[in-house]
């Protein structure tokens, strides 16, 4: 049948070019790596350490700082010993060792009896010597002997051979090895009399 309709002709659509669809897709990322609970845990760890190290550390130098310091206490006697032993290598100068042997003992009697042994001339101690108690009858009689004889040396000049500066080390010696210990055993008083009734 013949009809004499037009036709109607559509033009042909062009190629999809919708804009919306060129940029929506992208390029693919790479995936994300996702943390495990295990580093939260390490470093939670490591921060507790470091407290705990600065704690210690602390803690540590507080005490170290309040801590008394320890003062070794070296006795008299043993300073004597050493500064006699010191003056022996003068032995062969009658002077300076006679100076050095007197100045170990009268030091050594300053520091053990509270003596002012020292600062006061060889009379003035034989007299506080007389009076003391701390020491026995034979030792106040040799020291006086040592310190007149250490006199003549040092004041009068005298030239004492090695025997003679021997004995004068031998009897300081003595004197301290004697009292090192504590003061000279006193006879005891003898008891008064109980009174009769």
């Amino acid at each position: 049948m013949a009809t004499n309709a037009p036709v109607l002709v559509l033009p042909a659509s062009p190629p999809a070019t919708n804009s919306l669809a060129g940029t929506d897709i992208r390029e693919v990322k790479p995936p994300v790596e996702i943390p495990s609970g295990w580093l939260w845990v390490w470093v939670v760890l490591g921060v507790l350490a470091v407290a705990a190290i600065a704690w210690w550390a602390w803690r540590r130098l507080r005490k170290v700082a309040t801590e008394p310091k320890v003062e070794i206490i070296v006795p008299p006697h043993v300073r004597a010993y050493d500064r006699l032993r010191a003056a022996l290598e003068l032995i062969h100068q009658p002077e300076p060792f006679c100076v050095a042997v007197s100045a170990a003992l009268r030091t050594y009697l300053e520091e053990r009896f509270d003596f002012c042994a020292p600062e006061r001339t060889t009379d003035e101690f034989l007299v506080e010597l007389q009076e003391t108690p701390l020491l026995g009858l034979q030792q106040k009689r040799s020291l006086a002997g040592f310190l007149e004889q250490c006199d003549l040396v040092k004041f009068a000049r005298e030239e004492p051979d090695h025997e003679a500066l021997r004995a004068l080390y031998n009897a300081a010696f003595t004197l301290v090895r004697e009292t090192q210990a504590g003061p000279v055993a006193q006879p005891p008083s003898p008891p008064s009399p109980v009174p009769s009734p």
